[in-house]
């Protein structure tokens, strides 16, 4: 009897310790979800329009080992590039996720005529960290996004709309596995919504 005990209490451990094994460890503990309504998104493309805003963020979470943010885009026509308009983010990678409109967008690292932003500038503070505006983008990828569409625009790649058609509309998705972007909540959302 007590070689049974031995060999279960054996086996049991064994068990244990190969279940430990495979259990996956959260990078966020008790992290809660951040739930977004359309009113509140239709209420920053309201917001934007009215104002004459490009870029909004909407929220921006802690989500254990990087920060997420997410951002209500609204350009209005473009018919030529505007001067020094090619953004880079040497830290935060952007995930466009088109809601409505066209527009051309052209992608690369080979930046020309590099400009740092200033730490003051409010895109760098609240946005999208530090990074740089550039003239054009040398050997550039061009990509026409139209409603419906995704692109991917890791940090450390130069992004330019160089038109717009009538308008873009677009949810961007910020990664920030450096968290360089002050975080946002619905509270926050709501009291800036509201003109606090």
């Amino acid at each position: 009897m007590v070689k049974s005990l031995v060999i279960s209490s054996a086996l049991l451990v064994t068990m244990g310790a190969v279940y430990a094994q495979n259990v996956p460890t959260a990078t966020c503990k008790g992290c809660p979800a951040s739930y977004i309504s359309d009113e509140e998104l239709q209420a920053y493309l309201k917001r934007a329009i009215a104002r004459k805003q490009i870029d909004q963020q909407v929220r921006s979470v802690d989500i254990g080992k990087s920060g997420v943010a997410v951002g209500m885009v609204h350009r209005t026509r473009l018919d030529a590039p505007q001067a020094n308009s090619v953004a880079e983010h040497d830290h935060v990678s952007e995930v466009y996720h088109v809601i409505s409109g066209s527009a051309t967008l052209v992608t690369g690292p080979d930046l020309v005529d590099a400009q740092r932003r200033p730490l003051t500038n409010e895109n760098v503070r609240l946005l999208n960290g530090p990074g740089s505006n550039a003239a054009s983008i040398r050997n550039g990828v061009t990509h026409q996004l139209k409603a419906g569409d995704a692109i991917i625009i890791p940090a450390g790649t130069g992004h330019w709309f160089t038109k717009i058609d009538d308008h873009i509309t677009y949810l961007m998705i910020r990664v920030d596995p450096d968290k360089v972007v002050p975080l946002k909540d619905e509270a926050a959302s709501k009291a800036y919504l509201s003109g606090q």
